[in-house]
């Protein structure tokens, strides 16, 4: 039995958009047919994970964004320490193929979401990390991470930038490359 070494990398034309089902019809036509032109224009960047065995096979996928959130839809003990309007990286997308699920993979991208939310917060303003939960179980996935839910918004999620800092230094998370 050989191990899966998996990696993650900025979707091209390389990988394999079209065979990729998440069982989400939403999700898969991002990925088929936006994720892409997104990219080109520069208004989101999209990673995939994939085996390094079979690298044009899409294991997973998630899409990063930057937003601008108003203060009044943070929860309320965070009000206070920001100015009315701030800017956030957002998860955007996160899927993971049907034959892949419950593998740790969607765990490993919004982990390597979190790091590069770090990364870019050394040379961008950044709140945090925004993430919109499309359902009940979504919602509480993220939380078990710390992701905060935000007045009046069901499905919207938020992990302040210092949370984010404090999980790699207390649970010795790796740094992503």
């Amino acid at each position: 039995m050989s191990s899966t070494i998996i990696n993650i990398e900025p979707l091209t034309k390389v990988h394999n958009r079209t065979e990729f089902d998440c069982s989400n019809p939403a999700l898969n036509h991002f990925l088929q047919k936006i994720a892409h032109q997104h990219m080109n224009k520069g208004l989101s960047k999209t990673f995939v994970l994939i085996d390094t065995e079979q690298p044009a096979e899409i294991i997973a996928y998630m899409s990063l964004v930057v937003c601008e959130v108003l203060t009044e839809e943070i929860p309320h003990h965070w009000k206070k320490k920001y100015p009315r309007r701030i800017p956030a990286a957002k998860l955007a997308k996160l899927a993971v193929s049907i034959d892949q699920q419950r593998k740790g993979y969607g765990e490993i991208l919004l982990i390597d979401a979190m790091q590069k939310t770090l990364n870019v917060s050394k040379t961008m303003g950044l709140a945090g990390l925004f993430v919109d939960a499309k359902h009940k179980q979504a919602k509480t996935y993220y939380q078990q991470f710390g992701f905060l839910s935000l007045p009046e918004q069901l499905d919207n999620l938020f992990m302040p930038l210092s949370t984010i800092d404090k999980s790699f230094a207390s649970k010795n998370i790796p740094e992503a490359n």
